[in-house]
């Protein structure tokens, strides 16, 4: 998963302990300098797949609707639209090495304005937060955030995508009944989601897994974490 956008604050004390975030994206948007293949797919193959914002007030295409905040490099969610055919993904990405990684795999060189595309597929280039605050009440049936940023220094703490005042309208464009999946393998960003989410209302939250589970797709950071010793966990959170 990429860059985590942030949250605000919200609920109990921690409304009082941590300050609302700036409507302002963190983290970088551009790694190594492009080469020319991914300035094509940036120009070309991304603009055959964007999702536009005068969509979003009526977003769904396709008789489900999804949405991954940060993809990463995009193996989560080619995974996901390729076993749910029936489900529409609007995959968030700020990273643009992480976008060309995903377009690179759904075209060949030669075929970034001709090959054939997913027709379940669309890409958010931008921060996810816009993107939720556009869309219309209970219009999502499942919701992704694999392995975000842990910002994990305490004055950093209002820019977490897990946030108290997040969570609102998070809850807010989710279905009844609609999962929210988090996945984290840093330890303070992991206590921080017990923190939050055992002080909340919105959402049913049980204890989460310590294996990922057989339907959720690995990403390369999580060979990462499990590579580097680390040990993720997987909530699997329920909108009331």
């Amino acid at each position: 998963m990429g860059k985590d956008g942030s949250g605000a604050g919200a609920e109990g004390g921690l409304r009082s302990l941590i300050k609302p975030p700036p409507d302002r994206l963190y983290g970088r948007s551009r790694g190594h300098k492009l080469r020319p293949r991914q300035e094509v797919l940036l120009d070309v193959t991304l603009e055959r797949l964007r999702f536009h914002m005068e969509d979003a007030g009526a977003p769904a295409w396709m008789p489900e609707l999804w949405l991954e905040i940060g993809f990463g490099g995009g193996e989560h969610a080619l995974a996901q639209i390729a076993a749910h055919p029936e489900a529409g993904l609007i995959a968030c990405e700020v990273f643009e090495n992480g976008i060309c990684s995903l377009l690179a795999r759904l075209v060949p060189e030669g075929g970034e304005a001709t090959a054939p595309l997913p027709p379940n597929l669309r890409i958010w280039p931008d921060d996810g937060r816009v993107l939720l605050r556009a869309m219309p009440d209970a219009c999502l049936d499942r919701m992704f955030l694999l392995f975000p940023d842990p910002w994990p220094k305490t004055r950093h703490a209002k820019r977490r995508f897990v946030h108290p005042a997040q969570l609102p309208e998070v809850a807010r464009v989710l279905k009844p009944g609609a999962m929210w999946r988090v996945a984290s393998d840093d330890p303070t960003y992991q206590d921080w989601v017990f923190e939050v989410m055992g002080a909340q209302a919105l959402f049913d939250a049980p204890a989460p897994a310590t294996v990922r589970p057989d339907d959720w797709p690995p990403t390369r950071y999580e060979a990462k974490a499990l590579a580097a010793g680390r040990k993720p966990l997987y909530w699997t959170f329920t909108r009331r």
